[in-house]
């Protein structure tokens, strides 16, 4: 079996060490923190991850802590008219075979890294990029016969492999925070709503987690001045309820309810016509880095990380595996980047079951490789 050495512990990474794993490989993870905390916030699991999870073993364990939204409705921001209304929970369970599952995102971390033993992960690794010799660290280079660059929005692999991006910011500033279910009384609190705004720009997510014990709020504005692309920098309370004013008081009362929020500015970048090269490959943000509005960023690293690991099952050399793994995953992963740029994924009821079942249904566990 080739040695495989994956840069990147996050959900992709862990998700490819576990499905590698799985079908008998030994690989190796090196990420750059020094340990796993409870970082970040919300994870949106739809369908088609879900069922990807269910394969690696995890998904009673997640089922435990998440929450299962019953709906997904789209509502008009200011009369608060629902445009549409997707059944999701037990019918999406019958549907595609998993349900629809939010949950914080450190429970997803530490769910994948508890699924693989000791010696697996090595941690406080940080990657400079790659070389002739394989994965090159601070601390020294990790040889392999297949590498993995799933480091990531900026990742060092991809630079090394095709030089330097040039994402383009889209004006767009985005805002997060989680609070108690018990600070806010709106309905349907327990589904995942989306008020679509007065324009593209402006929009606010809400969706349960832990159990229905907290709601995760998620809103964008127009804002050219803040460039900074960090979900760890704080934003202006104050200065998001007043961008949401003129929105209906269902959705301002959530927001009223924030005692803070993180933010960050959203840039997008054009889908890459290649991930692969020799034996190095990409999976993830470090190849499709999407705009959040279909909720599908971990997912397609999720899916990436299964049909890669399939891939290199199915094929004895490395190359012809990469190459196999690229084709099966390209043409999905583009159009659901260029779906979440353009924003208006489920926002019409009519096509929405038909929309929903073309990327729900997939199976990366019996897709063709």
């Amino acid at each position: 079996m080739p040695e495989i050495a994956i840069a990147g512990g996050g959900i992709g990474g862990l998700a490819a060490a576990v499905a590698l794993r799985k079908l008998g490989f030994s690989p190796a993870v090196y990420e750059q923190a020094a340990g796993f905390g409870r970082v970040g916030a919300d994870i949106n699991l739809t369908p088609n991850a879900v069922r990807a999870l269910d394969g690696l073993g995890i998904g009673d364990e997640l089922r435990a802590t998440a929450a299962r939204p019953k709906y997904r409705i789209s509502r008009t921001w200011d009369t608060g008219e629902e445009t549409s209304r997707l059944p999701m929970g037990d019918e999406a369970e019958r549907r595609y075979g998993s349900p629809q599952l939010t949950m914080h995102r450190a429970d997803l971390l530490g769910a994948l890294a508890g699924a693989l033993p000791d010696g697996v992960v090595h941690l406080g690794h940080k990657l400079a990029g790659i070389s002739a010799e394989g994965l090159s660290f601070e601390s020294g280079t990790v040889a392999a016969d297949v590498l993995v660059g799933a480091d990531g929005i900026h990742s060092a692999v991809r630079t090394s492999l095709f030089g330097a991006e040039h994402p383009e910011f889209t004006g767009v500033v985005a805002y997060r925070a989680v609070l108690p279910a018990g600070a806010v009384d709106v309905p349907n609190l327990d589904c995942f709503t989306k008020w679509w705004g007065p324009d593209p720009d402006t929009q606010l997510v809400t969706f349960p987690l832990n159990r229905g014990n907290d709601v995760f709020v998620f809103a964008t504005t127009r804002q050219s001045q803040w460039r900074h692309e960090s979900w760890t920098t704080p934003g202006d309370v104050a200065e998001l309820r007043e961008a949401y004013r003129g929105f209906h008081p269902e959705a301002r009362a959530l927001l009223a309810a924030c005692d803070s929020v993180l933010q960050s500015a959203l840039y997008v970048r054009d889908p890459l016509p290649a991930w692969s090269s020799g034996t190095t490959t990409l999976l993830g943000d470090a190849c499709h880095p999407m705009m959040p509005f279909m909720a599908q960023g971990a997912g397609m690293a999720i899916e990436d990380a299964v049909v890669l690991a399939r891939a290199l099952a199915a094929y004895p050399e490395p190359e012809v595996a990469l190459k196999a793994y690229q084709a099966a995953r390209l043409d999905r992963t583009r159009e659901v980047q260029l779906g979440s740029r353009g924003n208006s994924w489920l926002k019409q009821s009519g096509t929405s079951s038909a929309a929903a079942d073309a990327l729900y249904g997939y199976d990366a566990w019996h897709a063709a490789v």
